[in-house]
């Protein structure tokens, strides 16, 4: 049986594609959450073996959450659901190690197909996003720049962002402004938006 963690935001979207996968003989769908920040928590009462982890999730982002949940249930496996207009979220999917990565667009033979497949061990990359990565320029950022940006882009001031990764607030400063020169961006608001846009955030 292959067991099944849905993560999406809208709960119409939730239920629709729980309602699919249970019609399928050997699959069960064991949790729905709405929240990055709530998939670890129910995946370690739950124990599924494949979670469809979409993107955009409020509370934390769904790359991140998939990150957290590979290090503390290396067994379940992960696919990535992303909108094909950020390709650059295909390169920092892969690593985090998650064995599928499927477009929004894809259809529900296609998924279940993905979520079989996944299960079995395979690796499943939708072809349009491959190619739509491929021609997105590697992340510049590292890890404290990655995690400074988040943050802002969730609307943390410096001073906050400082007190949660425990640096100063000068340092936090002078890390967003190398980050607008790295992103080639004229403010905060301009390299949040390309940062997201290519997926490197």
């Amino acid at each position: 049986m292959i067991r099944v963690l849905i993560a999406d935001g809208p709960r119409l979207t939730r239920e629709a594609l729980s309602a699919v996968l249970v019609s399928e003989p050997g699959i069960q769908v064991v949790s729905q959450v709405p929240r990055g920040d709530e998939i670890v928590p129910s995946a370690l009462r739950t124990r599924p073996n494949v979670a469809l982890i979409d993107t955009n999730l409020p509370g934390l982002d769904g790359i991140s959450a998939a990150a957290q949940l590979k290090a503390t249930l290396p067994t379940c496996r992960i696919i990535i659901v992303a909108t094909l207009d950020r390709p650059g979220t295909l390169r920092a999917a892969l690593t985090t190690g998650v064995e599928g990565f499927v477009g929004k667009g894809v259809s529900i033979k296609e998924l279940i197909y993905a979520v079989r497949k996944v299960a079995r061990g395979d690796r499943v990359l939708d072809p349009r996003l491959v190619t739509d990565a491929l021609r997105t320029p590697d992340n510049p950022l590292n890890e404290r720049d990655i995690d400074i940006l988040r943050l802002a882009a969730q609307g943390h001031t410096p001073q906050e962002i400082a007190e949660t990764l425990h640096l100063s607030a000068g340092t936090v400063r002078n890390n967003l402004a190398a980050i607008n020169r790295k992103v080639g961006a004229r403010n905060r608001i301009e390299a949040i938006r390309t940062a997201s846009t290519r997926g490197w955030i």
